[in-house]
């Protein structure tokens, strides 16, 4: 109960820790709520934190809470002396329950710590360089424990990036007070005869500087003029009074028309500006706009006299919730294809869609929400970033930002409010931050970076056709996850050595019935000659819980992530199964692929699996149609009870696939999506690592494949963690790729293998955290 106490204790503090930096904008009052946070949450007489100085060997006391405030700013200390400057010299934890008596105390009168004995240093790392460290200590003498080191160990983490932020915040308020300055002085010419045009000239330079945060969807820095996508006076609402029904339904039937011609005029244009894969987004919205579904809904909402306008709306709408209550963030973001659709025929309805404005320049695009048709109209060298309020990693502004390398970062709260034409803009799709008007002090370090960026960038460039192999010979395979056919590109840019998860869900989900088996044997066919020779691993329909069809009603469930979706519905459904196995087994003949079954609990569902199989094969080889007769079988454990029976499971497949995301999920029983239960949703827990390292070591004893796919694994130290613990092939995001290869060639087995052991040998996730994050910094990652 304690070491959940604690837990909770440092997950309570980096929640408040995030708070300070939304209402923090100086460095010092960042600091100093900081150390009273820590010393008030952890229970210390005294928290202090210390940032070195530019030397690199002076150490300056920025803030405390026990100590004597006057001495804030006036104690320093060389990096060779005292228990502070230890820690920094070690870059390491250094702890002790009676500080006077170590060899390395040093006492400053000036801060009256003559009280204190226990001592607890954590140094702030950033790029496995210190910057600083924080200090607790307490009264009494005490022996810290692991759980109290970890929590620090997690909070000195999160410190360090604010850290490194508040100085470019800290430089920006500076900047502001200096021309705050000037303008007064001017104000003060002005008022003793100065020429006032000359005053108005030198004020009308002078804009304000801005700080915004954001999430970094496509990694760069670029610096430019803005120029505004507004659509926002086209909302869709239609004022005018409705006409004769008659009079709506051929103003739609002409719209529609008109809707599908600009359609397949992007998908030109995309597909000859890009590649066939990105345009394939508006072939997509070219059979929705051909789709007797969608066309009768409308057409429905119109007899009841809704207006042509409004009865579009009102059946994009019904798309659109479909997609919005989806838990896998990827299908989520698919919604804004559908409201793509929507203003397309809006636009043509009435004209009130504004057209994309023309770039005659290089710019900055920032926008309240990218769609594709937005990407389709304009000039793409002429874009040197984006900025979004709205959407997420997998939104199209973003694959599509990622797919042609420019930085973007989405989410920005306030960017059409704040930013002007006039305005200079740093946009830094690395980390997400936003500067407006940066000072010369921030596009001086933004310079540095971007030189930085591009050298590595060029490291990670050359690595892509070489394999990820490790310093002592040992092959990792690197497969992407993709779900679009717009996806092939990006992975095939990352160095994808094919594919370990394809996402087979969206085409079900753009139709208004369930496609047939030369549509899906057309899709998967251009999947595989994408990634020919290498290997496509096709995931069967993942329908349920939070991904529904709208043409397909689901059982209302009390709890649809533990009821009837998955391989379940497949198996009860076979008509729709064994139309897709259908469609798989025939793409077979033109590439390898590998079949895999999600959500799989039991072995007789893999004999059901089997027999429908083999029934669907007989059933093709009567017809005369060419199959892969080998096709590898495998499924997806992320379920308990198939960790619990790999055992038996492994027996009747040809490989294992872990699925992170849902097995931590159903392992820790916590809804990843529930903000009451996310921090049970925790890779690191011991419950989750072990079932991993059971898994693997079962597949490995019978000589079979086993892989792992879900975010844990892009992160290069968890990649680290997991290679150890006998894992050869990650599928992840493909831009994820390049960083994690780099981390395997500069590894060796026997390096890995120690993370993983001293790993699996820990209690809490809190000491797994503090443990991969002194590993990441020994590691250089």
């Amino acid at each position: 109960m304690a070491d959940e106490r604690l837990e909770a204790t440092g997950l309570r503090i980096l929640e408040d820790i995030s708070a300070l930096i939304l209402h923090s904008h100086d460095l010092q009052e960042t600091l100093d709520n900081i150390v009273q946070l820590v010393a008030k949450r952890i229970g210390t007489d005294v928290c202090s934190i210390y940032l070195l100085e530019q030397d690199g060997e002076t150490l300056r006391l920025a803030a405390t809470r026990g100590l004597s405030k006057s001495s804030v700013g006036r104690i320093t200390m060389k990096i060779s002396e005292g228990l502070s400057g230890l820690v920094v010299q070690q870059k390491g934890i250094v702890a002790t329950d009676n500080a006077p008596l170590h060899p390395r105390y040093k006492y400053f009168p000036e801060t009256k710590e003559e009280r204190f004995n226990s001592f607890l240093g954590m140094p702030l790392l950033h790029r496995g360089n210190p910057i600083g460290v924080i200090v607790i200590q307490t009264r009494e003498q005490r022996t810290f424990r692991q759980e109290e080191v970890s929590t620090l160990s997690t909070i000195a983490y999160q410190i360090t990036s604010i850290v490194i932020n508040a100085k470019l915040l800290d430089s920006i308020r500076r900047n502001e007070e200096e021309r705050d300055r000037l303008e007064r002085e001017l104000e003060k010419l002005k008022s003793i005869g100065a020429p006032p045009g000359k005053t108005r000239k030198a004020r009308g330079k002078e804009r304000r500087s801005l700080h915004l945060m954001g999430t970094p969807v496509s990694s760069g820095f670029s610096v430019g003029k803005v120029a505004v996508i507004d659509h926002s006076v086209a909302d869709g609402m239609e004022v005018a009074t409705v006409r004769p029904t008659n009079e709506e339904r051929h103003r739609f039937l002409m719209a529609l028309e008109k809707a599908r011609i600009e359609t397949i005029y992007m998908e030109k244009r995309v597909a000859e500006t890009l590649s066939k894969e990105d345009a394939a987004i508006f072939h997509t919205h070219l059979m929705i706009l051909e789709d007797r579904g969608f066309i009768a809904r409308v057409m429905d909402f119109i007899e009841q006299d809704y207006g042509a306008v409004r009865s579009v709306n009102e059946a994009v709408a019904h798309y659109v919730n479909a997609f919005s209550q989806m838990e896998d963030p990827y299908l989520r973001e698919r919604s804004a294809d559908m409201e793509d659709i929507r203003r397309r025929i809006i636009s043509c309805l009435d004209g009130s869609c504004k057209p994309v404005p023309k770039l005659r320049e290089r710019r900055i695009i920032v926008a309240r929400e990218i769609l594709p048709s937005d990407m389709a109209t304009l000039d793409h060298d002429k874009i040197l970033g984006i900025v979004t309020e709205k959407g997420d990693v997998n939104s199209h502004a973003a694959i599509m930002a990622k797919s042609l390398g420019i930085p973007a970062v989405v989410g920005v709260g306030g960017a059409l409010q704040n930013l002007g034409l006039k305005d200079e803009v740093i946009v830094d799709g690395s980390s997400g931050h936003i500067y407006i008007n940066p000072s010369a002090k921030i596009k001086e370090e933004y310079a540095r970076l971007e030189a930085d960026f591009s050298v590595r960038m060029r490291e990670l460039e050359e690595l892509r056709d070489v394999p990820a192999v490790t310093l002592d010979g040992e092959q990792v395979w690197l497969r992407a996850n993709i779900g679009l056919l717009s996806d092939i590109r990006i992975a095939q840019a990352n160095g994808a050595e094919g594919v370990g998860l394809y996402r087979t869900e969206f085409p079900y989900m753009t139709r208004s019935a369930f496609p047939s088996r030369d549509a899906l044997f057309s899709l998967y066919r251009r999947v595989l000659e994408g990634f020919s020779p290498n290997p496509v691993t096709i995931r069967t329909l993942d329908i349920g819980g939070d991904k529904t069809l709208p043409y397909f009603p689901m059982p209302k469930e009390d709890n649809p992530f533990m009821g009837w979706r998955s391989i379940r519905v497949s198996l009860e459904r076979e008509d729709i199964f064994r139309v897709q196995l259908a469609g798989i087994l025939l793409a077979s003949a033109h590439g390898k692929i590998k079949l895999m079954f999600p959500m799989v609990s039991s072995i007789g569902e893999i004999w059901q699996i089997k027999k429908i199989m083999n029934e669907v094969r007989g059933e093709l080889t009567r017809e005369g149609l060419p199959f892969d007769q080998n096709l590898e079988l495998g499924i997806m454990v992320e379920l308990p009870a198939a960790v619990q029976t790999a055992h038996i499971l492994i027996r009747e497949v040809d490989f294992f696939s872990i699925g992170t995301n849902d097995l931590i999920q159903y392992t820790m029983a916590a809804d990843r999506n529930n903000p009451k239960v996310s921090r049970y949703y925790d890779p690191y827990q011991p419950a989750v690592l072990h079932s991993i390292k059971r898994v693997v070591d079962t597949a490995t004893a019978a000589g079979k494949p086993v892989s792992i796919c879900g975010e844990m694994a892009a992160d290069p130290i968890n990649a680290v963690l997991l290679f150890g613990m006998g894992i050869r092939e990650f599928s992840l995001s493909a831009p994820s790729i390049p960083v994690v290869k780099q981390t395997i060639r500069a590894l060796s087995s026997t390096m890995a293998e120690e993370v993983a052991r001293e790993v699996l040998a820990l209690e809490s996730s809190g000491a797994v955290r503090a443990y991969l994050l002194d590993a990441r910094a020994r590691l250089g990652l």
